[in-house]
C-alpha cells in the first residue's frame, strides 16, 4: 500500500475569513504539487479529507490533476488534533493507496506514529501543499518512500 499525505495549500487567516479557504498562492501551490503527482503516476486514487474548507479544496484540486475517477470523501478523524490511533489502525487495515488531506499537528504526528509507534516526537516537518509518500508491504513496517514541497517544483 502507498499512502500520500498531504498537508493542505496555504489559508486566508481566521480573523480574514473565519471558513479559511485556500489563497491564491494556496491554491497555485496544491496546483503544481497536483501536477507533479501526475507526471510521477500517480492516480487516480481515493482522496479522503477533512471537513474543513482548505483541506477539501485541496482535495478537489488534486481529484481535478489525477483523473475523474478519483473518489473524494470527507472523513472523521483528520480533524487537527485528532487522535493518530484510530487512522492508523484503519490503514493497517487497507490494501489499496490512498491520499489523505489534513492538518497539522495530525499529520505529523500519524507519520510518527506509523513509523515508530508513538507520536511523541514529531519527524517530519511538512510544509503547506507538501507530500509525504509512505509505502507500506505485506507484515512490513511503513517506510518514507519521498517527500516534495511546492518549493522544489
Amino acid at each position: 500500500m502507498k499512502l500520500y499525505l498531504v498537508q493542505h495549500g496555504e489559508a486566508t487567516p481566521e480573523e480574514i475569513n473565519p471558513a479559511r479557504p485556500l489563497t491564491a498562492q494556496g491554491q497555485r501551490d496544491v496546483q503544481k504539487v497536483a501536477s507533479f503527482l501526475k507526471s510521477a503516476g500517480i492516480g487516480p486514487l481515493p482522496i479522503r479529507h477533512s471537513g474543513k474548507t482548505r483541506a477539501k479544496q485541496t482535495a478537489e484540486i488534486i481529484a481535478s490533476r489525477l483523473g475523474p475517477e478519483c473518489q473524494i470523501t470527507e472523513s472523521e478523524n483528520l480533524a487537527p488534533n485528532d487522535p493518530v490511533q484510530v487512522l492508523a489502525a484503519e490503514l493497517y487495515k487497507t490494501s489499496g493507496d490512498l491520499v489523505i488531506v489534513g492538518h497539522l499537528p495530525f499529520l505529523g504526528k500519524l507519520v510518527s506514529f506509523l513509523l515508530t509507534g508513538s507520536d511523541a516526537e514529531i519527524l517530519v516537518a511538512f510544509r503547506q501543499g507538501g507530500v509525504i509518500g509512505l509505502q507500506r508491504k505485506e507484515d512490513q513496517p511503513w517506510q518514507v518512500i519521498w517527500m516534495i514541497i511546492p518549493e522544489l517544483i
